[in-house]
């Protein structure tokens, strides 16, 4: 059975139809109008070994922040719908990914208590035309949403594209780590019984 969750989001600013599956093969279907944040979730599911598919589109000509942020509110809401009741599932997962110069390291706990743990100044206020201000909105929201402890720290690098290559690629390689289901994992991973 593929863990997969979808979900359709239609604000004033902002029309999201997006499906995840979290157990798949790094297949990308993407047609959003925030070109950096397009390119960045492709190395997102590629690394992480997911599928996803997903539109976006939304008040550009504002500016970017509020289609980033309700993509990232429908990222954490998908993946928390596929992982469902986390039975088996290894429940952490880290990743400290070099990309040149810059050095990450993203940690996660699928532990049903969100948090964000920022530790990550990027050098320059924009990507292109992306302000990268919006880089901490996507993550805060996809923590909220998929109630996940999430920490992001930067060890060191000054190119602002390669950082935030580097924290879209770890955060898929310690997702994948965290969602994956381990045999020897016997109901959940906790002690209290439940992670919800």
């Amino acid at each position: 059975m593929t863990r997969s969750g979808s979900v359709t989001r239609k604000t004033r600013e902002t029309e999201i139809d997006l499906k995840l599956e979290v157990d798949g093969e790094g297949e990308a279907d993407l047609n959003v109008q925030v070109p950096f944040l397009s390119h960045m979730l492709e190395l997102f599911t590629k690394h992480g070994l997911f599928n996803m598919t997903l539109t976006g589109k939304g008040d550009v000509e504002v500016d970017d922040h509020h289609l980033t942020e309700d993509i990232g509110i429908c990222l954490g809401q998908a993946l928390h719908q596929a992982i469902g009741d986390k039975y088996g599932m290894k429940r952490y997962g880290s990743m400290m990914l070099p990309m040149d110069e810059a050095l990450v390291t993203v940690a996660v706990d699928m532990s049903d208590r969100p948090h964000l743990e920022w530790h990550a100044d990027i050098p320059s206020q924009k990507i292109g035309t992306f302000d990268t201000e919006n880089v901490h909105e996507f993550f805060w929201k996809l923590a909220l949403e998929a109630r996940m402890n999430l920490h992001i720290i930067i060890h060191h690098g000054h190119n602002s594209h390669h950082i935030v290559e580097a924290m879209f690629k770890a955060l898929g390689r310690a997702l994948d780590e965290a969602t994956r289901v381990d045999p020897r994992v016997k109901g959940v991973p906790s002690t209290k019984g439940s992670l919800s």
